[in-house]
């Protein structure tokens, strides 16, 4: 019977699974900003910061729902994309390649302390592939992205907020 229990109690505990959080590391071309916020509402901060910035969020991803229906928990993580159509219309004008890169994705996970990180690669990284084609147009244009990206950075994870 204990032998039983035991098969029982390991098959249940295969059946689920639990993933740890890895804390993101520094790397070229990205901005990490870890907060004291927890996940849910660090991606209302973006949320809210991104239309105070006159960008609108485009897309939303995660897979933390869809891995819990499978039985495997993971952190929460959200991959929210940004953009406008302004500056969709002028990266046309410049490069039809580089419109595969919008929108630009700001990355919003959940820490094993129950904190959340903001994370973006900068505009001018996403767009430097793309410079030969769009010229310096497009470097200014990345850079005005830059400065959008970071302010809705700074206000979405400003704790005064």
């Amino acid at each position: 019977m204990r032998n039983l229990i035991g098969i029982l109690l390991m098959l249940a505990l295969v059946g689920t699974s639990a993933v740890a959080a890895q804390e993101l590391s520094e790397r070229d071309g990205w901005v990490i900003l870890p907060t004291a916020q927890n996940h849910a509402d660090l991606v209302e901060s973006v949320r809210t910061a991104t239309q105070a910035n006159q960008m609108g969020v485009v897309t939303e991803a995660g897979p933390t729902a869809m891995a819990a229906r499978r039985g495997i928990t993971i952190p929460e993580n959200r991959v929210i994309g940004i953009f406008n159509n302004d500056f969709a219309v002028r990266i046309l004008a410049l490069s039809t390649a580089a419109m595969i890169e919008a929108p630009i994705r700001i990355y919003v996970t959940e820490n094993e302390d129950d904190t959340a990180t903001l994370s973006y690669k900068t505009p001018s990284h996403v767009f430097a592939p793309y410079m030969d084609e769009g010229g310096r147009d497009l470097a200014d244009m990345a850079a005005e992205l830059d400065a959008r990206f970071a302010a809705i950075a700074a206000a979405a994870t400003d704790p005064s907020q």
